[in-house]
């Protein structure tokens, strides 16, 4: 299936990074989500309890990045994959986590990653 929704830039403050000034203050996280979703059947039935609600994946996304403090990004990135999975059975998810600012000559440094849940069977 190629059908997707699409979240881009999701703004989630959290306490991220390695240093220990970084486990001392929020710091701004851009998360963008692809979520693999059959999108005909709410295409033919124009009812939101059909798609994939994006307001719900948005607020428990923020919700679960900003719950605790973490190092690397790379970790959030694949706790928001099973996240989404769980939560919403999409069937696959491209996960991109940027930290802008994290290296100061760079404009944004981000990690991404892929995850084909239908082809894994979890």
């Amino acid at each position: 299936m190629t059908d997707c929704v699409i979240i881009e830039d999701l703004a989630i403050d959290t306490i991220i990074g390695v240093f220990d000034w970084e486990k001392t203050q929020q710091q701004r996280l851009y998360v963008t989500l692809h979520m693999g979703w059959d999108n005909s059947i709410p295409g033919n039935s124009d009812d939101i309890a059909d798609a994939l609600d994006y307001d719900a994946v948005s607020r428990h996304v923020s919700a679960w990045v900003s719950g605790q403090p973490r190092e690397l990004i790379e970790q959030v990135a694949e706790g928001i994959a099973t996240e989404l999975h769980q939560q919403f059975a999409v069937l696959w998810v491209k996960v991109k986590v940027a930290k802008p600012g994290a290296v100061a000559q760079a404009k944004n440094i981000a990690v991404e990653i892929y995850r084909d849940f239908a082809a894994t069977g979890k």
